[in-house]
């Protein structure tokens, strides 16, 4: 069995009664919907036309929103509905980055995910959902799709259909009959300036400034929801706490497979730096929850097939791995512990230390990759591009301290040149990520964004340029005769970093799915 929905939009008159009869039905709050009516009109004044899309949870047969979820709150059901248990979600927000469709939204009453659930209730009871019942020219169908002799089935088998975003190989179960490509391609309508009847939420008109319009067409969308931005400041800070905490602990380490001395850059401050980093991380985490006191449902409950449940476990085991080495280094300086059973200690501590960080820096790359909504986050580069930004800047961060550990010039040497060498990559890879080319045009319009748009001045000014010219400082300390420009390199390139994770982050958000 496998449910599924039909919309004919041929006859579909564009008036709202399904919107109306689903917020009825499940006291959607204002301001957002589980179904709703997207126009778009193309051509100029005389000459032109309006067409109508009914939008939706496409109730993926593959849905990628049950993947991330991290607490299985959302699950597929034995008949092919995708429904959701609020008692379960954590507000995460990953599913609204993991659906192509732009179909979940954050409950401003409950504070927990929600989307169209096919009035599961009512097929239960054998009903039709409530907007199949109220619509006026029978335009939405369901049924089952897997029955040959159901309604929906013959329709769908008999008549050529579409369905929106087929590139993402989700397996949607919404078919679309008639409908104009502008109305499901949310890349062929921009929002203008404003709707027939409204002003556009300001991060929708912003973001389509950078999106080209039809030459010919013209189409552009004048009636649609507000879909604002999941993941905000947060998580970019997250992507640079975890990545100076697990950073500064891998170069550490490094030091000790070379048998360079770092003093106490190496026994003290580089594990410091990664407990500090990575219980920001974990503040910063729950803060972004929308139900914070649910954070232990990672664990209790959690869904293995989410990378927000393994990024915890990751996160955990790479805080005991720092923890102990800080301990152990208190107390080799508290005397407490002479220098060979502090070594013991600290050798398998070092080769605990390099997958536990470089998982700790890279887990977020598997994340953004189960965020199938986001084109530009599926970058192959992304795991490896995130181990190097955090040798970038945790090397970085520990010689800031250096002028008052006063370490050898070995030891200069040797974060200097981490520091020089992570630079470099980090900036060849991110203009291989971005000036490149991209396999989808979401992906391409997100590039044009950073490169050339809305965030060229960050990205190329706060993002590109520093990070250039610290490479260029921390390369004077290679002989460790001098800290003073590979210090000042290790702050730019903090600053580096949270400006591009800034425009990362918020370009891929910002290219409209819906």
């Amino acid at each position: 069995m496998r449910y599924g929905f039909a919309i004919d939009q041929r006859t579909c008159i564009g008036c709202h009664a399904c919107t109306v009869a689903c917020k009825t039905e499940h006291e959607v709050p204002v301001g957002q919907f589980r179904t709703w009516v997207k126009y778009v009109e193309s051509g100029d004044f005389p000459a032109t036309t309006r067409d109508f899309g009914v939008l939706r949870c496409n109730h993926c047969t593959d849905a990628p929103c049950v993947r991330i979820c991290p607490t299985k709150a959302l699950f597929t059901r034995d008949d092919g509905i995708v429904d959701f248990d609020r008692e379960r979600c954590i507000g995460c927000k990953g599913c609204m980055q993991a659906c192509p469709y732009d179909a979940i939204y954050i409950d401003g009453d409950t504070g927990t995910a929600a989307k169209c659930n096919f009035c599961a209730h009512r097929v239960d009871e054998g009903l039709e959902p409530a907007c199949v019942v109220v619509c006026p020219t029978h335009s939405i169908w369901v049924g089952d799709l897997d029955d040959p002799d159901s309604g929906i089935a013959k329709l769908v088998n008999e008549n050529p259909v579409q369905v929106r975003a087929p590139e993402q190989n989700t397996g949607p179960n919404v078919f679309y009959l008639g409908a104009d490509r502008a109305v499901l391609d949310p890349l062929a309508a921009p929002t203008g300036e404003s709707y027939i009847w409204a002003r556009p939420d300001e991060h929708r008109r912003e973001a389509s400034r950078d999106l080209p319009v039809d030459p010919v067409g013209r189409a552009r969308t004048t009636l649609n929801t507000a879909h604002p931005r999941p993941w905000g400041w947060r998580v970019t800070t997250y992507l640079w706490t975890k990545a100076f905490g697990a950073g500064a602990l891998l170069v550490a380490a490094l030091a000790r497979f070379l048998g360079v001395d770092l003093g106490p850059l190496g026994s003290l401050v580089a594990p410091a730096l990664g407990v500090i980093g990575v219980a920001a991380t974990g503040v910063l985490l729950v803060w972004d929850l929308k139900q914070p006191k649910r954070f232990l449902y990672l664990l209790l409950k959690p869904n293995p097939t989410s990378w927000l449940v393994w990024g915890a476990v990751v996160l955990g085991a790479f805080a005991a791995i720092a923890t102990a080495w800080l301990c152990t280094g208190v107390l080799a300086a508290a005397g407490v512990l002479d220098a060979p059973t502090a070594d013991a200690v600290l050798d398998p501590l070092a080769w605990a230390t390099v997958p536990a960080a470089a998982l700790t820096a890279g887990y977020t790359g598997f994340l953004f990759g189960q965020a199938e909504g986001r084109d530009l986050w599926q970058s192959p580069l992304l795991f490896w591009h995130l181990i190097v930004q955090a040798v970038m800047v945790g090397a970085g961060a520990l010689l800031l301290p250096s002028a008052f550990a006063d370490p050898s010039g070995d030891a200069v040497a040797l974060v200097a040149r981490s520091l020089a060498i992570s630079t470099l990559l980090h900036v060849v890879m991110l203009l291989l990520e971005h000036l490149g080319r991209h396999p989808t045009r979401n992906s391409q319009a997100a590039a044009h964004m950073i490169t050339r748009g809305r965030y060229a001045r960050l990205f190329w000014g706060g993002g590109v340029a520093p990070a250039a010219v610290a490479a260029v400082a921390a390369a004077t300390g290679w002989q460790g005769t001098s800290a003073a420009l590979p210090v000042l390199a290790g702050v730019l390139v903090q600053g580096a970093l949270l400006a591009y994770e800034s425009v990362f982050v918020r370009a891929a958000q910002d290219v409209p799915l819906s």
